[in-house]
């Protein structure tokens, strides 16, 4: 099954925080892993702020590794719906809609995102 890993499974990750391990599984799969253009945008733009440019390069080239899915019309609309109807802002909105798109489960530690299809939801303890 294709996963999904949301920004905040990769931030998790990427600093070794407490949920580090659970979401390391589906990152070290990058030929299950999807990764929307959006998401490489939250983490270049987290790591640049946080680190530095090269730091934010070098984990880019980790998402390029998975199958990056750009934003398209289709899912730009589905996500305008799912923002709608889920109260999701638009960088989850889309991130959610490419999950959809691509028959991929998204795996997440953002409650926000419990209760609907296809997510599987960490809880941050």
């Amino acid at each position: 099954m294709r996963r999904l890993v949301d920004t905040c499974g990769w931030m998790e990750w990427l600093v070794d925080g407490p949920l580090a391990e659970t979401f390391a599984p589906d990152l070290a799969d990058p030929a299950n892993l999807v990764v929307p253009t959006c998401l490489q945008f939250e983490l270049y733009k987290w790591v640049k702020r946080e680190r530095d440019e090269r730091s934010a390069l070098e984990v880019v080239a980790l998402t390029d590794a998975a199958d990056v899915v750009p934003l398209s019309t289709p899912v730009a609309l589905s996500a305008a719906d799912l923002a709608l109807n889920h109260a999701l802002s638009f960088a989850d909105a889309l991130i959610y809609a490419t999950a959809r798109q691509c028959d991929a489960v998204l795996v997440t530690c953002d409650d926000h995102f419990a209760g609907l299809d296809g997510v599987n939801v960490h809880p941050k303890t």
